[in-house]
């Protein structure tokens, strides 16, 4: 009896934790939502009366109601990104491109550990790539092209061994590209225009941000 007690209790308790980071993921999504304008009402589904945001359309979660995926591109967004995105600790794919967002990209998605994707491609973002991006260490593909990003290429990038594909070209971007680390592979054409870009930076010199 007091056995079954027990495992009674431990299950509520298990479904108090899930349901309390269910809220926690509803709470941030409602965040960007509400910086959001949405014409065309992709939105309508995010009801933030609703514990759980995996009935929401353009998310996807989970076996534990965990959210993994936002499915947000060419959807006509305007808007800006929110801090509170980087609440989604499971979140494994951020799709945001071919929109109209605006702002800067908020430090926190620094905090994104299972981030594999962030294509924030050909929005209207300006401001500088956070180097807390170099903290996502299972991301392998970042998309940043099309945006009036300044600033330069921060270094922390070239410690994501698992970084594959990295875009940055039509931008506003300065000082020189990294050659070390996932950056030996990268095409330069993913760094073209950006018209105060330098070329490859030369392995054993200094760095040379000097128009930065």
């Amino acid at each position: 009896m007091a056995a079954a007690a027990r495992a009674a209790g431990a299950l509520a308790l298990a479904l108090v934790l899930a349901l309390a980071g269910a809220n926690s993921e509803g709470d941030a999504l409602s965040a960007l939502r509400r910086s959001l304008r949405d014409p065309g009402g992709v939105l309508q589904s995010w009801d933030p009366t609703l514990v759980n945001p995996c009935t929401w359309f353009h998310v996807t979660c989970d076996r534990e109601n965990r959210v993994t995926r936002l499915d947000l591109g060419n959807l006509n967004l305007s808007g800006h990104l929110v801090p509170e995105l980087g609440k989604l600790e499971h979140l494994q794919y951020l799709e945001l491109y071919k929109n109209n967002i605006q702002g800067t990209i908020p430090s926190e998605l620094g905090s994104l550990k299972s981030l594999i994707s962030l294509d924030l491609y050909k929005n209207n973002i300006s401001g500088t790539i956070p180097p807390a991006l170099g903290k996502l260490k299972s991301l392998v593909f970042l998309r940043l092209n099309g945006n009036r990003l300044t600033g330069p290429i921060p270094r922390e990038l070239a410690g994501i061994s698992s970084l594959k594909v990295v875009d940055v070209s039509s931008n506003d971007l300065c000082g020189t590209i990294p050659t070390s680390g996932p950056f030996e592979h990268i095409p330069l054409s993913n760094f073209e225009k950006n018209p105060r870009l330098e070329g490859p930076e030369l392995q054993g010199l200094a760095v040379y941000d000097t128009n930065c």
